[in-house]
């Protein structure tokens, strides 16, 4: 990784693939990745560490299934939501989304525990850019 400053929307640009995220940089241990979604992503859990969303453009819906029940966030271009470790949830965008992920370096898409991976949702550690 370079010590460059590094244009978002240049590093989208540079991708097609959804659900396939790209590392931007590294912040201590922390990976900050971006992607783009469309469509459904899949089930899965995070034993072990919180997931930090920031929707760049479109909108992303986050189903969550809590101890109290289950429940869907939607975050609107600008909006930050953390699902913390533990919680089952689901990321789907009906109409296309650009997002920022920060979360653990090595850590998977579809979490430790998850449904089965469609093909079209990559399972990755991310990919450099």
């Amino acid at each position: 990784m370079s010590n460059e400053p590094i244009a978002l929307n240049q590093a989208l640009a540079s991708f097609d693939a959804l659900w396939s995220p790209r590392i931007v940089t590294r912040v201590n241990d922390y990976d900050v990745r971006v992607a783009k979604v469309e469509g459904e992503h899949v089930w899965h859990v995070h034993d072990h560490t919180d997931e930090f969303f920031l929707v760049l453009d479109g909108e992303l819906d986050i189903s969550l299934r809590e101890a109290d029940g289950a429940r869907t966030v939607t975050l609107a271009t600008g909006s930050v939501f953390t699902v913390p470790r533990g919680t089952e949830h689901k990321p789907s965008s009906p109409s296309g989304a650009s997002i920022l992920l920060f979360e653990p370096s090595g850590t998977l898409t579809v979490g430790d525990r998850h449904d089965e991976v469609p093909a079209h949702v990559d399972a990755t550690t991310g990919h450099a850019l």
